[in-house]
């Protein structure tokens, strides 16, 4: 399986280089990635667990850094075992040349697998292998790249929301100031209404008005609160 891939990184060629030298990063961006602990300089071991189509596994294995150019580049080899599921191994070309602000990843890998893997088909495992890629790039870039230009600053993001807080209040407070007005209107308008009625002994005359009054007060008052 042959597989090569660039992605522009924002930052500059000897941050992304210290991040790819560095397990702790390198593990949270690694799909299914359990473990990573640096041994040497240059070698590294791991435990992944991953699936490809119905095959689920954990492998186990240990990578090597070779033809280390810093902070171009280097080879990455490694090999895996999944037990039944099968092994993987192969190599890797990473390059990193400096774009403006950023930096340009290029690499261009080689696998093997064997076992049930093998059985599984190279369009599923090129299309999982792919899949991975893109998303160990995605959270490595976001991870390494740290604020973008398209995020504010957290400064003035705090005074953004401080003035849309106090525009939100101010709103909410001459809302509140009609419909206290719109209620008394209402309410004026209730009690001219029923004290007509009242006097012409409408519908059990004022006792019952009363009462009709009252309810509808504590319903006004309920509703503006």
């Amino acid at each position: 399986m042959d597989m090569n891939g660039s992605h522009r990184i924002p930052a500059k060629r000897e941050t992304v280089w210290e991040a790819l030298n560095d397990p702790e990063i390198l593990k949270a961006c690694i799909p299914g990635c359990e473990s990573l602990e640096k041994t040497s300089e240059t070698e590294m071991t791991a435990a992944v667990t991953t699936k490809i189509g119905p095959v689920k596994a954990k492998f186990k294995g240990a990578v090597t850094f070779e033809n280390i150019n810093a902070p171009e580049g280097y080879t990455i080899v490694g090999e895996g075992k999944g037990g039944v599921a099968g092994f993987a191994k192969g190599s890797a070309d990473v390059k990193l040349t400096e774009d403006g602000d950023g930096t340009l990843l290029t690499y261009k890998a080689k696998a093997q697998v064997g076992g049930k893997l093998a059985q599984l088909g190279s369009r599923l495992i090129d299309s999982t292998a792919k899949k991975m890629a893109e998303e160990f790039f995605g959270k490595f870039s976001a991870r390494v790249g740290g604020t973008t230009d398209d995020q504010l600053d957290p400064g003035v993001a705090e005074e953004a929301k401080r003035i849309a807080l106090e525009e939100t209040t101010g709103g909410v407070v001459h809302a509140l100031e009609d419909a206290e007005h719109a209620v008394e209107e209402k309410l004026h308008q209730a009690e001219e209404n029923l004290e007509a009625a009242a006097g012409r002994n409408v519908l059990g005359g004022p006792v019952v008005w009363g009462l009709a009054l009252l309810a509808a007060v504590i319903v006004i008052l309920a509703l503006a609160t």
